[in-house]
């Protein structure tokens, strides 16, 4: 994969990807190779987090998991899908959970996708984030 910045075309600026996931070590691995991808990065360990910074930080996607403390990923969702800032941003749930109820509840919820971390690997995870910001 080449190490180009990953920005939009019309603007000089990487984008924003907020990661949440309260798991240190899997959440240290995608900030670094999203930022090594080109992506400018910000991670929060926690639901409670994640909506303050979606507010402050304005990213272009967040990398949302499920199963955290405090607020889950369905309940953050839920929330930045009724935020008028937060609205229009791109949400992947990225979780443990592989039941086909999950993905319908976060599909039904306004997630744009969702991936099963044992299914998938961290490239498979940037060609998503990828496809979702329409960066070829």
């Amino acid at each position: 994969m080449d190490n180009q910045k990953q920005s939009d075309p019309t603007s000089n600026k990487p984008k924003k990807i907020l990661i949440v996931e309260d798991d240190d070590s899997l959440a240290n691995v995608y900030t670094t190779r999203l930022q090594a991808e080109g992506f400018d990065t910000k991670r929060v360990p926690n639901g409670e987090d994640a909506l303050a910074t979606a507010v402050s930080y304005s990213p272009d996607l967040v990398l949302l998991d499920v199963m955290m403390p405090k607020v889950s990923g369905f309940d953050v969702l839920d929330i930045l899908r009724h935020t008028p800032e937060t609205v229009n941003i791109k949400v992947i749930m990225l979780t443990a959970l592989s039941q086909d109820a999950d993905r319908d509840r976060a599909k039904s919820m306004g997630a744009d996708d969702y991936l099963v971390k044992s299914q998938v690997v961290i490239a498979d995870v940037v060609d998503k984030i990828r496809e979702h910001l329409n960066i070829n």
